[in-house]
C-alpha cells in the first residue's frame, strides 16, 4: 500500500508564484516539498492552539469558574486593551 496520495489543487495565482519561487530559489527541490512544509506549519499552529486551550484557557477558566469574583468588567477589559496598545505605542516611536 501507497504512503503517500496524490492530490491536484488550485492556488490563487499569489500562492502559486510563491511556491516556483521557493523552488526556483533552490530552498526546496519540488512544489511538493513546499506543500508539504506548509502543512506541517498549519499542523504545528494547530497543535499548540489546542496546547494552549488545554493548559492556559481551561485553567483560566477553571479559576474564573471557582472565584467568579476574579472576573473583569467589560468596561476594565477595555481600558486594560486600550492601555497596553499605548504602551505599545509609545515603545515603538
Amino acid at each position: 500500500m501507497r504512503s503517500t496520495q496524490q492530490f491536484s489543487i488550485t492556488l490563487p495565482n499569489e500562492m502559486a508564484d510563491a511556491v516556483k519561487a521557493k523552488v526556483a530559489g533552490g530552498e526546496y527541490a519540488t512544489e511538493s516539498e513546499v506543500i508539504r512544509e506548509g502543512l506541517r506549519a498549519l499542523i504545528a499552529k494547530d497543535r499548540a492552539i489546542e496546547h494552549w486551550l488545554r493548559t492556559e484557557v481551561t485553567a483560566a477558566y477553571d479559576e474564573l469558574k471557582a472565584d467568579p469574583s476574579k472576573a473583569l468588567t467589560i468596561d476594565q477589559v477595555r481600558a486594560a486593551l486600550v492601555a497596553a496598545r499605548r504602551r505599545r505605542a509609545t515603545t515603538h516611536e
